[in-house]
Parts: structure tokens; C-alpha cells; sequence
């Protein structure tokens, strides 16, 4: 006599949920590495942004760098960008943006260096072109 069985052995459904478990672990740490590679960028973008700004926009302009930076002195910038991944603006404690000016007289600076924090590359800097 042919006995014929129904259904899935212990050993096969183990297999498949060790299986699953497995792509699902992959899936999340892949999904967690993405999305700090796309705050990376985001960050680097809001960086390229404000130095686009004053090469572009400012210094033709006015010939000189402004010694604090913020929406109301460069418009060209959304002024979303000023604000880090954290919600904190550029200048406060503890922001991952920073604006150095040098060489500065009277407000009027003849450089500067853009820098941000990121979470995967090293620091992300931008120097003036015209020092």
C-alpha cells in the first residue's frame, strides 16, 4: 500500500521561518543604513545650498561674505536648509551645520567654511572661493 501524506514536515516549515526571519533582519538593517544615507545627503545638500548662496547670489552682490548667514541675508536659500537633520538651526549649540567667517572687519568677512556632521562619511566642508 502507497501511503500519501498531507502538509508540511516540521524540518520544511522551519526552514521557511528561519528563511523569513533571516530577509526580514537583512530588510531592516538595510532600511536603517538608507535612511541615514539619504540624511546624509540631505544635510550635504542644504550645505551645497548656502554655499551656492553666497558664491552665486551674496559675494557678486555685495563683494564680501556676510559674518552670520540665516534666510534673511541669503533669500536664494529655502530657509528650511538652515535647519540640521535635528531640528536644530545653524549657529545654535549643538547644530551639525556650522558657518565659520574669517577675516573679518565691520561685518564684512573675506572667507568662510561650511561644515556639517554626517553619520556615514566624514565631516562634509565647503571653503569660500574668493579668500
Amino acid at each position: 500500500m502507497i501511503k500519501h501524506s498531507r502538509g508540511f514536515t516540521v524540518i520544511e516549515i522551519l526552514f521557511v521561518v528561519v528563511l523569513i526571519g533571516a530577509a526580514s533582519i537583512i530588510f531592516f538593517i538595510q532600511k536603517h543604513d538608507l535612511s541615514i544615507v539619504a540624511q546624509d545627503n540631505t544635510s550635504k545638500t542644504a550645505i551645497n545650498s548656502m554655499y551656492y548662496g553666497l558664491e552665486e547670489v551674496f559675494y557678486p552682490a555685495n563683494q564680501y561674505y556676510p559674518q552670520t548667514i540665516s534666510s534673511s541675508n541669503l533669500k536664494s536659500v529655502d530657509p528650511s536648509l538652515f535647519t540640521d537633520q535635528n531640528g536644530i538651526k545653524l549657529g545654535a549649540a549643538g547644530s551639525t551645520y556650522t558657518y565659520s567667517p574669517t577675516n573679518c572687519t565691520d561685518g564684512k568677512c573675506k572667507s568662510y567654511t561650511l561644515k556639517t556632521t554626517l553619520n556615514k562619511e566624514a565631516d562634509y566642508t565647503k571653503t569660500s572661493r574668493n579668500n
